[in-house]
Formats: C-alpha cells, sequence, structure tokens
C-alpha cells in the first residue's frame, strides 16, 4: 500500500509535474477518480493514481485539476479522513452530497478536461458532460510523471470447488444465458472481477482483501464464455472446460470486432467508457442494462448459505476472544494498531483464515468519528478509559465473507455516550426485526434505522446497509439499505449489512453492525401477504455497559436478550472456561438485570 506520511510532501511536486504533462497535451486540466479499469472498491498498488498524486487513501473519491484550482470530492464516510490526509493548499476537499463536481464545475471557467476512459463509466462522465469539455487519452498522464509506478502483479487464479460453490458453472452460465435469450440478447461484457469469479467458480488474488481474478470476460446466450486473462495453468483451463475460450486482455477489442450487428448488454455503471466505445466502434448495438450476473450473485443458493453461517460462527469465536482479551488488557496500555493485529491473530489461529476481508478500523476516541479511519504509527492511540472504541472488521473463509462492527466503552462511559449508543441500538434492532412483503427495497427500510436517532435530532452520514458477497468482495451490490434511491427489492438469499451508527466529530463514533440473511417468513394468522424478514448471521456480543434500559421497549429488550442467548449458545462450547465465564457475565447476566430494570 501507498504510505500517505511519504506521499503529502511530495504532492506539490506531483502536481506541478502533472501540470507540465497535460500542457504538452494542450489541455486545461484532468480527472483523476479513485478507480481502476474494472471499477471494483479495492485496487492494486498500481493503480492507486489518486493516492499517489493527493495523498487520499479512501475507498471513493474523485480529484480534478483544473486552471482555476485543484478539489477533491468524497462522501460523508471520509470528510474528516480528507482534511487530515490531503494538502488542503493543494485540493481543496468537497462533501459530494454539498457541493458534487458537476456542480464544482459549473463554477469554473470553460476548460477541456482529459480523462482515462478505463477509469469512468459512462455514468460518471453523463454527470459531467455541458460542465466542460472532456477529452479521452490514450495513455493516463499521471503513469507518464510516476515513474516508480508498481507493475501490475496477476495471483494464480485457481477453482472454487462446488462444496463452497453450491452451483455449477455449467449451470451458471445456462442460466445468463437463458436470460440473455429471453431479452433477445446476443451477448454481454463482463468486467467486474466478482461477477467472473462467481460465474466460473474461479478466486484469484490481484487486490488485497479480496480473492478476485483481474479479468474480463462475454458471456454469449448460448452459454459460451470468452475470457480474457494474462496466460494459466493447465489446472484452470481444465476447470473451465470446452465452453470457455481463453484470451490475452489485449485481444478485446479484435473479439470485439466480431460482435458487428449483435445486441451487445453493457453496465454503464460498472463497465469503462472505453468498453463503451470501443463496442461502437467495432458497430455492436449497445443495449445499456445491469450486470445479468449481479442478482443471481447477490441471492446465495443453500450451500452459500450454509456456508455463510459456518464462516459467521467461526469468526464470531475469534472476535468474542477478541473482545474477552480486550476487557483484560484495556488498562495496560493496548493501543490502535495493536489490537487490530490481535484480532487478525486470533480470526487466524481458526486455521481457516484466508485473509481478512478489509483493513480492520481500530479506532478509539475521536478516530471513531472518522467513519473509515485507518491507524498510523504517526496517529496510533492508546485505548485510555473514558473513550469508546470502535472496531470495524471481517475475514474472508472459502465458506463466505464477514463483516462486523462493535463499539465498546473502556472504562465507564459518559451519560451522552450511552444514550447515543441506545438510540443506535434501537435503529439496529428496529430494522433487524421488520417483516416486509416482495418487492421492498433496502431504501424503503433505511428510515427504520434512523428513527430514533433522528427524534433526537441526530443521524448518520453513510449507508445502512451494503450487500456481501460468498468468499468475494465484501461490498456488493446490487441491494443496499440506504437514503439514496434504489429500486433493487430485496430477495430472498441475499446477505446485507445492518450497521446504523452515530458519530461526534473530535469526540467518539458509535456503530453497531451484524450481516443479516433475507429469508421468507411464515404467515401471520390472520395475513393476507407472504413476508419477508432478517436472519441474523453475525455471533458476537454487544456492549451492555453502554445501555441505557429506561430507554429500550420491553420488545426489544426481549430481542437483546434472545440474540445474547443465541451468542452463548452458539459461542460459548468453543471458548476455553475463561472466556466462557466472561461471555455468560456479558450476554446472559447482564441481559437478565436489563429485564429487571425494565420493570421497575
Amino acid at each position: 500500500m501507498l504510505n500517505n506520511e511519504q506521499i503529502i510532501p511530495k504532492s506539490a511536486e506531483r502536481l506541478e509535474a502533472l501540470w507540465t504533462e497535460l500542457k504538452k497535451r494542450k489541455l486545461d486540466g484532468f480527472l483523476i477518480p479513485r478507480a481502476d479499469e474494472y471499477q471494483g472498491e479495492y485496487v492494486a498498488p498500481y493503480a492507486q493514481r489518486l493516492a499517489w498524486l493527493t495523498g487520499f487513501t479512501g475507498s471513493a473519491g474523485l480529484a480534478i485539476v483544473h486552471l482555476d484550482g485543484a478539489a477533491i470530492f468524497v462522501d460523508g464516510r471520509y470528510i474528516l479522513a480528507v482534511r487530515d490526509q490531503v494538502d488542503q493548499s493543494l485540493f481543496k476537499p468537497y462533501n459530494l452530497k454539498d457541493c458534487p463536481p458537476d456542480k464544482w464545475l459549473c463554477q469554473q471557467s470553460p476548460a477541456r478536461l482529459g480523462y482515462d476512459p478505463w477509469l469512468h463509466t459512462p455514468d460518471d462522465l453523463a454527470s459531467l458532460q455541458g460542465a466542460c469539455e472532456l477529452i479521452p487519452c490514450e495513455t493516463n498522464p499521471i503513469d507518464m510523471i510516476w515513474h516508480d509506478q508498481p507493475e501490475p502483479a496477476f495471483a494464480p487464479i485457481v477453482p472454487h470447488p462446488l462444496c463452497y460453490a453450491g452451483e455449477t458453472s455449467q449451470a451458471k452460465r445456462e442460466q445468463i444465458g437463458q436470460a440473455l435469450c429471453k431479452d433477445r440478447i446476443d451477448a454481454a461484457v463482463l468486467t467486474a472481477p466478482d461477477s467472473i469469479a462467481w460465474l466460473l467458480n474461479i478466486r484469484g488474488g490481484d487486490v488485497p482483501y479480496a480473492p478476485l481474478p483481474h479479468c474480463k470476460a462475454i458471456i454469449y446466450a448460448d452459454g459460451q464464455v470468452d475470457l480474457f486473462l494474462v496466460a494459466q495453468g493447465s489446472e484452470l483451463l481444465e476447470h473451465l472446460g470446452n465452453s470457455v475460450t481463453l484470451h490475452a486482455p489485449e485481444q478485446l477489442g479484435a473479439v470485439f470486432d466480431k460482435l458487428a450487428e449483435k445486441s451487445v448488454l453493457v453496465d454503464p455503471k460498472q463497465s469503462a467508457s472505453w468498453i463503451f466505445r470501443r463496442l461502437e466502434a467495432a458497430g455492436a448495438k449497445r443495449v445499456k442494462g445491469c450486470d445479468p450476473c449481479a442478482l443471481p450473485k447477490a441471492c446465495k443458493n443453500q450451500v452459500e448459505i450454509a456456508g455463510a453461517r459456518t464462516a459467521h460462527r467461526r469468526d464470531g469465536i475469534a472476535l468474542t476472544r477478541f473482545l474477552h482479551w480486550l476487557d483484560k488488557e484495556e488498562s495496560q496500555g493496548v493501543d490502535e494498531i495493536q489490537a487490530a493485529e490481535r484480532l487478525a491473530q486470533f480470526r487466524a489461529e481458526t486455521g481457516e483464515l484466508c485473509d481478512l476481508s478489509f483493513e480492520t478500523i481500530s479506532a478509539v476516541g475521536a478516530h471513531g468519528a472518522i467513519v473509515h479511519y485507518q491507524a498510523t504509527p504517526q496517529t496510533n492511540k492508546v485505548l485510555e478509559a473514558g473513550n469508546l472504541y470502535l472496531c470495524d472488521s471481517g475475514g474472508q473463509y472459502l465458506e463466505g465473507t464477514t463483516d462486523v462492527t462493535r463499539t465498546v466503552a473502556i472504562g465507564t462511559p459518559s451519560w451522552e455516550q450511552k444514550e447515543r449508543f441506545t438510540l443506535v441500538l434501537k435503529g439496529h434492532i428496529r430494522l433487524a426485526t421488520c417483516r416486509f412483503p416482495e418487492g421492498t427495497t433496502g431504501s424503503q427500510l433505511d428510515v427504520l434505522a434512523r428513527y430514533a436517532l433522528w427524534q433526537a435530532g441526530l443521524d448518520f452520514d453513510h449507508g445502512t446497509g451494503h450487500g456481501v458477497g460468498s468468499y468475494l468482495s465484501v461490498h456488493e451490490g446490487p441491494q443496499r439499505i440506504s437514503k439514496i434511491s434504489n429500486n433493487v427489492a430485496l430477495k430472498p438469499g441475499m446477505i446485507i449489512s445492518n450497521e446504523p451508527g452515530y458519530y461526534k466529530e473530535g469526540a467518539y463514533g458509535i456503530r453497531i453492525e451484524n450481516l443479516v440473511l433475507v429469508t421468507e417468513l411464515e404467515m401471520i394468522e390472520m395475513g393476507d401477504h407472504p413476508m419477508m424478514g432478517f436472519e441474523i448471521l453475525t455471533l458476537a456480543p454487544i456492549d451492555l455497559n453502554l445501555v441505557v434500559p429506561s430507554l429500550l421497549s420491553e420488545d426489544e429488550i426481549a430481542w437483546l436478550n434472545s440474540y445474547h442467548k443465541r451468542v452463548f449458545e452458539e459461542i460459548g462450547p468453543a471458548l476455553d472456561e475463561e472466556a466462557r465465564c466472561w461471555l455468560a457475565d456479558v450476554t446472559r447476566s447482564k441481559a437478565k438485570a436489563l429485564d429487571s430494570k425494565i420493570s421497575i
């Protein structure tokens, strides 16, 4: 990974070098997104151009270098982090919600801005049309000035066994092919590595924290696939079979030329602008639509669901051991980095961990208010009494992917910390317990997680829930729970997070996150509509020292007791005696005490 402390002092000279390169090309500026050519969340070191230029290391963002000045745009998760990481005399930070790039550009002088067509989707560019003149660049100017830029690295691609995938690649390809036939589409271009990995039952390791192979593919209506990737061994060839034809990545354009007059589905939210332009040049009939693998991939089959339960139980044991260790060690000088390393060690001790699912967010005190904070040697803080400690972490296992956040009190919490934790918990419970009919979207449920906070004049500036893959990306679409409108209905088999929070800048952060599985529920007596709900997958205690019983209803107390009872029953037997007694104390015993307080 790029070292942020080394980047900031060099930003001025790098920006000057970029301007020299842009002047050679007669450009008035350039767009620098966080994305790579696969449009994924995690990018390899060679593609971290935004971080190299600006110092910003978050997972989403866009910088614009312009004659009138340079700016960087991030969402609410990163507005605090970007101020810390970026030299604001060079790049002025903006919250996307308050000032999107197109609005900012309209306030600047007219300009010819270059862009790399591999790094922007058509939807990205459409929002900027009219605000400036966009000029595609055949080569990225940053690559011309980044003299020690790492080379792309390609890990071996391996088969993902049927005992974990639950469905053969042939069956998946037939399903997608039939859907294309139904819509009278000849082929679909796939550029999302997780879609291709799911479709072909393969996994790789070309980016950190996700077992993804860097590749592209075309699937045809007859189920045949053209796969574009660097050369691989014979084991992969045998696994893929005769229905999958391998090509070198540079042959993509030549294969596109064979699609003249064919109807080709491409996702304008996912696939690079280069893909659209090249298909047009080939004479193909482009059909804009969603990645045909996205929805089937999101709806896990029974084997994947069973695997998710196994992975979360194993992960819950590791996290519970960590929380027990933390409770013993919190007064002995443990810092954020040590805590994250110890948690990773507990996960590794399962013997089944393939990787973390993202870099652990280990944040104490004011750092917890930075939603995606990453501890460094320069920012590392000790977990001191009177603070809240927020830990957001997850693991990659062959059976599934986990993501869980717990917020715990170090020492005695203040009344305000307890009150706001309880309001977040109320939202978490309200969402976890809701029943909803077929066709309901996550956007329709989002208010449930915010209601208690809203009544207190509070809110949080991130989505409430994201999809999660099956030993794939920890952030997966097309479903989500968010204020942002989303027309994808929740369906049985989807795994999604439930993670409301609250963040007080300069003081503390709170988030409670479980992963849940969308399930069909039994009909209620006298009901006339089938309903769905959530099965909780995550198993780990919630800190009762932060709960204000009088703010919870009897139903909410019952949910908390029931959840903790399940955690103890499923996790307790796998712990040593000391940890098991600790878990009994922080779940069952104290949960019962809450009942007595509520009844007074």
